[in-house]
């Protein structure tokens, strides 16, 4: 049976008062590292170099290279051994340096991390943390920039957590380190540098729990990790055209938060689901088929989708193309039936 934990109590000494998603994440392991010692970080490069975006930064420094250590390029290795960590009691926290980068993990993470504790009758728990960055919008090339959240998702004995600021960065984060169930943590790249205020001692709503970003009249964009700031801009420029527009942020998309997703809609009656993965088979497909399912009656149109094209990330100068932009997410706001 899948749990859902709750975030660890708040460390006594808070980070800055404004931080980036990098560095929140990187209080988060510290600070999980530090309360207790079945932590582990592994993955390349994430020792003395503290991983390309600097996220492990300081951890071998401060734990030693025993628990936070630089591992072979094999990936599939990688995550292996962090089965067999967990096994034996320890909580493994996985980097995977870049999204398609996990790809040859693919085995393990589907036939051993995600099956291991319903195989056992839930004797032998898998308390595994995958982190990936994902997502596009830093100018990458291909293998950098995949958007993969829909392979995850639809493997069962996975939860999958992607989140869009700094506080759920790190609160959803340490939520989890501390899961028994195995966690694909992805981490919009390209939000890693912007900054907010981040206090550890505010707890955030935990895994499973979508929150309301935005409230509004009109419709609401349903989004999650690099989409929700493409979304909140979406619905300050939808003003002028007369559309008061929710924005709902899933955080979790596995286990699914139906309740909170199934309020908003019913009250508005309108929905446009916004991701940058793309869209045959993708998440959104998904997310499209639960709403209509449970909220049929309620809904004035049919859930509309905003994704990235079907077709392999493109190269750098065509991105801003294939992500969802304001544009295309206005187009679709502009499709719902509006007649009452």
């Amino acid at each position: 049976m899948m749990t859902t934990a709750v975030p660890p109590a708040a460390p006594a000494a808070a980070p800055a008062r404004t931080s980036s998603m990098a560095q929140a994440l990187n209080a988060a392991l510290r600070d999980a590292m530090r309360e207790d010692p079945a932590v582990h970080v592994l993955g390349e490069d994430v020792g003395a170099l503290g991983g390309v975006f600097r996220i492990t930064d300081g951890l071998t420094a401060e734990f030693g290279p025993d628990r936070c250590l630089d591992t072979p390029l094999a990936e599939a290795g990688i995550l292996g051994t962090a089965v067999g960590m967990a096994m034996y009691g320890l909580r493994p926290v996985v980097e995977m340096q870049f999204d398609a980068f996990a790809y040859p993990a693919l085995e393990q993470l589907f036939s051993h991390v995600a099956k291991m504790r319903n195989r056992t009758a839930g004797r032998l728990p898998m308390p595994i943390t995958v982190r990936i960055p994902y997502g596009g919008g830093i100018g990458g090339v291909e293998h950098h920039s995949d958007a993969s959240e829909a392979y995850y998702a639809s493997t069962p004995g996975l939860h999958v957590v992607t989140p869009a600021t700094v506080a759920d960065a790190y609160g959803l984060l340490r939520a989890s380190i501390a899961s028994d169930d195995p966690v694909v943590f992805l981490e919009p790249k390209r939000m890693y540098w912007g900054k907010d205020g981040f206090d550890p001692a505010v707890p955030v709503e935990p895994i499973g729990t979508a929150v309301l970003r935005r409230t509004g009249t009109s419709a609401v964009l349903i989004t999650y990790g690099p989409s929700l700031p493409v979304c909140l801009e979406a619905a300050e420029v939808a003003r002028a055209e007369g559309w008061d527009l929710a924005v709902l942020d899933l955080r979790t998309l596995v286990p699914f938060d139906d309740e909170t997703v199934c309020r908003v809609v019913r009250s508005l009656g309108r929905a446009v689901v916004v991701h940058e993965a793309t869209g045959f088979g993708g998440t959104g497909a998904e997310i499209a088929a639960r709403v209509t399912e449970r909220c049929f009656h309620h809904l004035a149109a049919p859930v509309l989708r905003v994704t990235g094209f079907d077709i392999p990330y493109p190269p750098p100068m065509l991105e801003h193309h294939h992500l969802p932009g304001v544009d295309r997410i206005l187009d679709a706001v502009a499709r719902l039936q509006w007649e009452d």
